[in-house]
């Protein structure tokens, strides 16, 4: 019997942690590393394509994700992000996850720039999510970063939408599906 009541405290102890929300030290923690970590891929977008850094600028925002996936047949990519607001300075933490099946292969870290043409856009994005299909993709990493915009489905309207593969290599055709939305821990 006992043996049952520890299993049972230890259930509850897994669920509690599961469904706490973080302190506001962890809170504040986790938004500077998705705030660093926006800035490093943004970085490594204006070095791969100098001309972004005035597109992202004349914009009323953008947003940038960092994700991390693998793939073979069936793949899978989660990460996070951050939009920006360029007239009110604000920005929303934003959570993203990607599925995909095809004849597809890799490992990779991806970052991900939508520059947003229109205000609405951007508040559309940011209040409703997105979600998005995908097409052919053949993207190396490493030795030749490669930036360029999205194919396929991956494209919102009134927003430019790149993405970047330094780290890992990927290639296949594959749909795909891509959430966004906003981060219930972060905001």
């Amino acid at each position: 019997m006992k043996r049952y009541d520890i299993l049972a405290v230890a259930a509850l102890a897994l669920f509690v942690g599961a469904c706490a929300t973080p302190s506001p030290s962890e809170k504040f923690s986790k938004q500077s590393e998705v705030l660093q970590a926006s800035q490093r891929s943004l970085d490594k977008f204006y070095k791969a394509e100098p001309k972004l850094q005035s597109d992202v600028t004349k914009a009323p925002g953008y947003a940038v994700f960092t994700t991390y996936g693998l793939s073979f047949i069936v793949g899978g990519a989660g990460g996070e992000g951050v939009v920006y607001d360029n007239r009110t300075k604000a920005h929303t933490f934003m959570d993203m996850a990607q599925a995909s099946a095809g004849l597809q292969a890799g490992a990779a870290q991806t970052d991900t720039l939508i520059v947003f043409k229109t205000p609405e856009a951007m508040k559309k994005f940011v209040d409703e999510g997105w979600v998005a299909g995908g097409g052919a993709v053949a993207q190396a990493g490493a030795k030749g970063e490669s930036v360029g915009p999205g194919t396929g489905e991956n494209v919102i309207a009134d927003a430019n939408y790149y993405t970047l593969t330094p780290n890992g290599l990927q290639a296949g055709v594959a749909g795909a599906g891509t959430k966004f939305w906003k981060s219930k821990d972060l905001n």
